[in-house]
């Protein structure tokens, strides 16, 4: 049976955002929906934004409970300007973001996401692009390797990339489950180890298939856009890889220091701060929460107030 979807730290959430009836609110990924309702129970206007055309239902049960204050849009959370100017807004007041898969989306085989139950091998948040059965079946073995290294953070990449061209000769990836028993040989089982031995490489393969870290670096500059002064964003993610973006992004954009990620543009003058950070800058789900809700025990929340400065500008 189907997990119930239950929202990440939402009660962190909510507290950070600080939401005030009337505030117009951009859920960016908008899944099933928890948040953008929480957020319209206290009289806000929600537009929610997400890639997948699976949560249409969702959001057709929100817009018939609140008639008049939500709307769903069909893109990318980088697209969330763009957004706006269809709705009519050139800014809101708040933006939410709740980086990665679902558990909805895991709890749907034919998606591929998971290897908790076999599927094809796809884990497109939208159905456009390449598949993770393209890249296993086609990449050669440096950028293979290089690839679940970087985003999967896998010690392990180049024996399990060795594992994946030698079985690909004999027949090609076309199942989670195959390509999951391939990895777990190659890394030796590792048997009652605390994560499955497939994991980091299906992370890594979602995150190459989605861009979702190129995806992120640009809705964290959409949101510098279209936030107004006085404006909150709250990101929850959950892995280093997207901590650590957001980190670079909110301390650089605060006077901090840092943003020398690679995924972020450079730049060549100190801007005037665009974000005030929130509190002491990390919040993580509460010991209560992760023993009811796995997925949020690698939760990491972090907030930051939008200023008056203008929009900070890449580097030619």
């Amino acid at each position: 049976m189907s997990r119930p979807h239950l929202s990440v730290m939402l009660d962190e959430v909510l507290a950070a955002a600080a939401p005030r009836s009337g505030d117009l609110v951009i859920d960016g990924t908008f899944g099933a929906g928890g948040y953008s309702r929480a957020f319209l129970e206290r009289g806000c206007e929600v537009i929610g934004l997400d890639r997948d055309p699976t949560v249409q239902a969702h959001a057709d049960r929100l817009a018939n409970d609140f008639p008049g204050q939500f709307r769903l849009v069909r893109c990318r959370f980088s697209e969330m300007a763009e957004a706006l100017a269809e709705v009519g807004p050139a800014s809101c007041d708040i933006v939410v973001l709740d980086i990665g898969v679902s558990s909805m989306q895991l709890d749907q085989a034919e998606r591929g996401f998971s290897f908790q139950k076999d599927g094809p091998l796809d884990m497109r948040m939208s159905s456009e692009g390449p598949t993770a059965a393209d890249l296993v079946n086609t990449l050669d073995h440096g950028p293979l390797a290089h690839l679940i290294k970087e985003y999967g953070e896998e010690r392990e990449s180049g024996r399990i990339a060795s594992a994946i061209l030698r079985r690909r000769a004999e027949r090609p990836f076309s199942r989670t489950l195959d390509l999951a028993e391939v990895v777990e040989k190659a890394v030796g089982g590792r048997r009652g180890a605390p994560i499955h031995p497939a994991t980091r490489t299906f992370q890594a393969l979602r995150i190459a298939v989605n861009d979702e870290l190129g995806e992120l670096s640009a809705g964290l500059e959409a949101a510098e856009q279209v936030l107004k002064p006085g404006g909150r964003l709250v990101v929850v993610t959950f892995h280093s890889l997207e901590d650590r973006l957001v980190k670079r992004f909110l301390n650089a954009r605060a006077g901090k220091g840092g943003g020398g990620s690679r995924h972020l543009p450079p730049q060549k003058d100190v801007a005037r701060p665009s974000f005030e950070l929130v509190g002491k800058g990390l919040v993580e789900a509460g010991a209560a929460e992760a023993q009811v809700n796995p997925r949020a025990r690698s939760a990491k929340l972090r907030a930051a107030i939008r200023t008056e400065a203008p929009v900070w500008r890449a580097a030619a």
